[in-house]
Parts: structure tokens; C-alpha cells; sequence
């Protein structure tokens, strides 16, 4: 298990939100987390500690007035550790070229793809010939819903008609090198994984998943090595001590690497925050 940062922004700041909180009226969103380091401050935190195949979010709809600046943030993270991240947020096959040149391992696209509640395979066609499979990562975030997961789009707020299920991944997985799933239920909240969907992703686990979404101490996280076993990759945001979180980032990389605690708290060296 491998662990992946995230550096999410919204609002044309770094944040850690509560997931099923995002709003597009008023870019609106309950906050965990608003960091006065910038993006790019972060990507070289992580590029450090040699860490690769995190994932950039932008969180704002390409309409907001926010927007572009939070655009703006993202392209400095991929340009500080060119090769280390993934980014995602408004990404079509007309842009996806523009981000790789800046420096992003991979695009991770989820609304572009999933259109109108279904599979939109036009649009995931045009992906694969914009950028190859081998550099597509798909977002399945989802939601529960009838005892069953759905994949969620428009920055988790519609839900769509394609359930979460072997038999779809194993479909969307010949498009893609990886899957990025959150459990957006959960998400920024600390009280523990969804179980269910960490079982589901583990029992299929043919391409590189991150699952991200509760993890709030090291119970947490040991759960989610156990019941992932082994097979899933990680990340961690509000949580973490980095920002404003109990969790201490050091240990948790010994954990996702070796199983059990380590040295200790990072100590707190991304600045100034906001913790709500």
C-alpha cells in the first residue's frame, strides 16, 4: 500500500474540505482546512520525500470566477515536481495535452466522461486518442445509494446511473492506466473508510487503485491495509497533520510502507492555516 498525496484547491487556495459539502452555487464548500502555503509549496514538499502519483484537484466549476486562479495554482504544483502528480478538474481531451507539457504524470477525468447519468463513450474515446490509456487516470468517486455505489459527478453533486461493480471496472479499465476513488460519503469527515467499497476495490484490484475518504487515526488506516489487502494505495487529507489533522504524516507513511508506527510528527512545517 502505497501512500498518495493530494493537494486539493478550491477557491484558488489550498484546502481540505468536507466532501459531500461542494457546492457550485457560490462556490460554496465546509472546510476543514485553508493552508496560506500555495500549491506549489506542497508539491515540492511531497517531491522531498520522493513521493510519486499523487493527484492535484481543482474544485471549482470552469465557470467560476475562481476558476483560473485555482487553474492557476495547479499548473505551479505540476511545474515545481514536474513528472510526480496527477491532476484532475475539468480536464477534456482539448486541454489534457496542456497539463501533460506542464508536468503532470497523468490526467484523472471524471466529468468529461460520465455525461448525462451514463458512460459517455464518444468522449472516452477522444481521451485515449488526446493522450493514451497509459496516461488516463478515470474518477469513480462514488456515492451509496439503494445498497449499492454509483459513480458521482459535477464535483460529487450528480449522481449517475453506473454502479460501481466489478463488471464496470473491469469495462472502464481498458481505458485507463488507473482508477482514483473516493468515498464521498465520507470524505473529510475522519470517521472511518467505507468498508464495503474498500472490500469491493480489493476483490478486483487489476490496475492501480487509490482509495481516499475517513481516515482519521492509525486504526483507520491499519483497517484500510487489512481489508484493501495490501492491493490499494492511499491518501490522506484532512487528517493529517499537515493540515491541521491528529494523524502524524511520518507514521503514516512508515505504516502504508511497512505496516506499523514510526518516528513521528512531521512537525507541523507547511506554515500558517485555517483549521474550521
Amino acid at each position: 500500500m502505497r501512500f498518495r498525496p493530494c493537494i486539493d484547491i478550491h477557491n484558488g487556495k489550498v484546502k481540505q474540505i468536507v466532501g459531500g459539502s461542494l457546492c457550485d452555487r457560490g462556490d460554496a464548500a465546509e472546510e476543514n482546512f485553508v493552508s496560506e502555503q500555495d500549491a506549489a509549496w506542497y508539491a515540492g514538499f511531497y517531491e522531498k520525500d520522493g513521493l510519486k502519483g499523487g493527484h492535484i484537484i481543482v474544485l471549482n466549476a470552469m465557470h467560476s470566477p475562481y476558476y483560473e486562479e485555482s487553474r492557476r495554482q495547479a499548473l505551479l504544483a505540476l511545474r515545481a515536481a514536474p513528472g510526480s502528480f496527477q491532476i484532475g478538474g475539468g480536464v477534456t481531451d482539448a486541454n489534457a495535452g496542456e497539463y501533460l507539457d506542464a508536468g503532470a504524470s497523468h490526467v484523472i477525468v471524471t466529468s468529461f466522461v460520465f455525461r448525462g447519468g451514463e458512460i459517455c463513450r464518444d468522449n472516452l474515446r477522444k481521451l485515449v486518442q488526446a493522450v493514451g490509456e497509459k496516461r488516463l487516470v478515470l474518477d469513480v468517486s462514488c456515492r451509496r445509494k439503494d445498497g449499492h455505489y454509483y459513480i458521482v459527478t459535477d464535483r460529487w453533486q450528480t449522481f449517475t446511473d453506473v454502479a460501481l461493480t466489478p463488471a464496470s471496472l473491469q469495462m472502464l479499465s481498458q481505458y485507463c492506466a488507473e482508477f482514483l476513488v473516493h468515498g464521498v460519503d465520507v470524505e473529510g469527515k475522519a470517521s472511518g473508510i467505507e468498508e464495503d467499497l474498500v472490500r469491493l476495490l480489493a476483490s478486483w484490484g487489476k490496475i492501480p487503485i487509490t482509495y481516499a475518504g475517513g481516515i482519521g487515526t492509525m486504526e483507520h488506516l491499519q483497517c484500510m491495509k487489512t481489508l484493501g489487502r495490501d492491493r490499494l494505495d492511499v491518501t490522506i487529507g484532512s487528517a493529517l497533520d499537515l493540515f491541521g489533522g491528529t494523524l502524524p504524516y511520518r507514521d503514516v507513511l512508515h505504516v502504508c510502507s511497512h505496516g506499523q508506527s514510526g518516528s513521528g510528527s512531521v512537525g507541523m512545517q507547511s506554515g500558517n492555516h485555517t483549521k474550521k
